[in-house]
């Protein structure tokens, strides 16, 4: 398919596996959060948190990449989701609010590194192959679609007497086999891929495309989590039961992952700014059906268009931020963009919580809107940029 098959495997695989893990906290840490915090209000802090330690461990990661390699910095990443699991199954043992959210950042922290999985393929392989790369990296949470949910639901009563504590040792033996894939990793040292001459940072973040990169992916990530966070809690404010939730967090799961195997063509097809409006679009369809009614399937379809949504505006604003930088540039391009979307998706996912607690899931959804429409415009006012510039060179 293309050159690099075998990092660019690896990399599915481990990518997989972090997502099992993310997938199966973000599952269980609202639920969980509601029994063991002293204030429903912050019942989603834990799922928050992960996003807080996913924006925190972005610069690091990105600064250890460059002095010491991809692998390595792989490799601490993997390192912080077994630590965060550990400390979660420890929490919930001793019913502790505080070290539950702890193990959440670390988890978070894990998640920052392996967020360098998509760039990492990129370098795997060859230049016109780049969307597709990414796109089947990203294809791998495919597969936490249902080991994540499952995980939480089979390690429920593992442990005598506490609840999902099992669930969180499963978890830390996904991170102990992505460590053993991640071992087999063999890239390109990164001072090698960053030869050449670089730009000031003020310089490259002056150009439109990547403007619009950071903001769509960061708008529409923000809107998926906040969303997806607080769903547990809305299915159960609305009569649904815990059963129900599993069900469509996997659709939803799938969702977003399961476009990325045709993602990157409909990319070379129609552009990366075309995809990312659709995606927009998608997410607004969400909130249409969340204005329909509180059922099952309401729930079930809107998340469904919910993953849709985020998988075009994501993978679509990764696509087009790779275009934007040179060789010499990527690292220091790929942490402000990986700061500036978990450090929106931090601030969107700290206020799900209290949204949903104070003004309900209608208005919760009410608040995604203003954010869509600023990415719509603003994607659509550098498009029609981007085309003027094309047409007067």
């Amino acid at each position: 398919m293309f050159t690099g098959r075998r990092n660019v495997l690896l990399l599915v695989f481990s990518q997989a596996l972090m997502l099992s893990v993310i997938v199966m906290s973000v599952t269980l840490g609202a639920m969980l959060g509601s029994m063991l915090a002293p204030d429903k209000s912050l019942a989603t802090l834990p799922i928050a948190m992960l996003v807080v330690g996913t924006a925190i461990a972005s610069l690091p990661a990105a600064f250890l990449m460059r002095h010491y390699g991809r692998r390595v910095g792989f490799l601490t990443g993997a390192c912080l989701g077994l630590s965060g699991s550990l400390l979660c199954a420890l929490a919930l043992q001793q019913s502790s609010f505080p070290l539950f959210v702890v193990g959440h950042l670390l988890l978070g922290g894990y998640q920052g590194f392996a967020n360098y999985y998509r760039f990492a393929a990129v370098e795997a392989t060859d230049p016109q192959h780049a969307s597709r790369a990414i796109s089947w990296v990203v294809a791998g949470g495919v597969v936490a679609a249902f080991v994540g949910p499952q995980l939480g639901a089979w390690g429920r009563d593992w442990m005598a007497g506490v609840l999902f504590a099992g669930s969180y040792l499963a978890q830390a033996a996904l991170s102990l086999i992505a460590l053993a894939l991640i071992s087999q990793v063999r890239l390109n040292p990164v001072a090698v891929a960053e030869a050449g001459e670089a730009r000031p940072l003020r310089q490259i973040l002056l150009q439109p495309a990547l403007r619009a990169s950071i903001l769509g992916s960061a708008v529409g990530y923000a809107v998926m989590i906040m969303v997806m966070t607080a769903t547990p809690l809305a299915m159960l404010g609305c009569g649904l039961s815990s059963a129900d939730v599993t069900p469509v967090i996997q659709w939803h799961v799938v969702g977003m992952f399961a476009p990325s195997f045709f993602t990157g063509s409909l990319i070379k097809r129609y552009g990366a700014l075309s995809i990312m409006q659709t995606g927009f679009v998608l997410l607004l369809g969400h909130v249409a059906v969340t204005l329909l009614g509180s059922e099952f399937l309401h729930f079930l379809s809107g998340l469904i268009l919910l993953g849709v949504g985020w998988n075009f505006a994501f993978i679509g604003g990764t696509a087009l931020l790779t275009q934007t930088y040179r060789p010499a540039e990527q690292l220091k391009v790929q942490a402000v963009n990986e700061f500036a979307i978990f450090g929106l998706v931090a601030l969107t996912t700290l206020s799900a919580g209290w949204l949903y607690d104070r003004f309900g899931w209608i208005t919760l959804n009410l608040a995604a809107v203003p954010l869509l429409a600023v990415a719509l415009l603003s994607t659509s006012l550098i498009g029609r940029r981007l085309r003027l510039l094309e047409k007067s060179v």
